[in-house]
């Protein structure tokens, strides 16, 4: 009897402490039949007091899912894996075009059509893991990011979980 209480206890625990990172508005880019791999989009809240970051994602979607963002360097839009994406506590941190984002590669299911739904596990640093049902929305350019960007090659490369210069 004691153990089952014990195990509720810590259950409950676990659960309000889960509950102190909430997911809004997040979406998928839709992706074209020849392309591999897409990213996912979010807006993450911290309402706790103390520092949670994302440390790695999964997806049924994917062979793969890396958190990302881009830097500019030397004049070019640079895109590489990141250990971890921070939510300061009483803050929130958005995934967006640009800069942070779920990458998913190898896609499993191709292409990602609007009205479909993809599934994101978010693993944080407290332990916990929140799903993300995430709608495929069409996003026109993807990053709109032409300014800075060698027209002749990206600069970027991806694949085998590593991102960056080619």
């Amino acid at each position: 009897m004691k153990l089952k209480s014990l195990l509720l206890l810590i259950a409950s625990a676990s659960t309000i402490y889960a509950s102190s990172v909430t997911v809004k508005n997040a979406y998928v880019r839709a992706t074209p039949p020849s392309l591999p791999n897409s990213a996912a989009f979010m807006e993450l809240h911290n309402s706790s007091d103390k520092d949670i970051s994302v440390t790695s994602a999964s997806s049924d979607a994917s062979k793969v899912a890396e958190l990302h963002t881009h830097d500019m360097k030397d004049g070019v839009m640079m895109m590489y894996q990141v250990p971890k994406i921070d939510i300061k506590a009483n803050s929130s941190t958005t995934l967006k075009p640009g800069g942070f984002h779920v990458m998913l590669l190898g896609l499993k299911t191709k292409p990602l059509k609007e009205e479909m739904n993809v599934e994101i596990n978010l693993h944080l640093s407290n332990g916990q893991t929140l799903k993300v049902f995430a709608p495929v929305k069409k996003v026109m350019a993807g990053m709109k990011m032409g300014h800075g960007m060698n027209k002749k090659s990206s600069g970027m490369s991806c694949g085998a979980g590593k991102c960056g210069s080619k």
